[in-house]
């Protein structure tokens, strides 16, 4: 698939530069960016939804009761 995407000739500067300083093609930046961004939203939406659990039953389990609880 194909996306096209404009910039000002400012940030082209500022693209093709980091592109090159990190030695990676101007289509792996843009897709490797927008899954990073995805990837944070969806890992801050399971953190809220984690909080909002523990407000509801603070309940917190050390490292040997999980081992347990798991059988390891």
């Amino acid at each position: 698939m194909t996306i096209s995407v404009r910039l000002n000739e400012k940030d082209t500067k500022l693209v093709r530069a980091y592109a090159k300083m990190n030695n990676i093609s101007l289509s792996d930046l843009v897709r490797n960016a927008i899954l990073e961004k995805i990837e944070d939203e969806y890992d801050l939406d399971l953190y809220n939804k984690a909080i909002e659990e523990y407000k509801e039953n603070p309940k917190t389990y050390t490292m040997d009761e999980v081992k347990e609880e798991l059988g390891l």
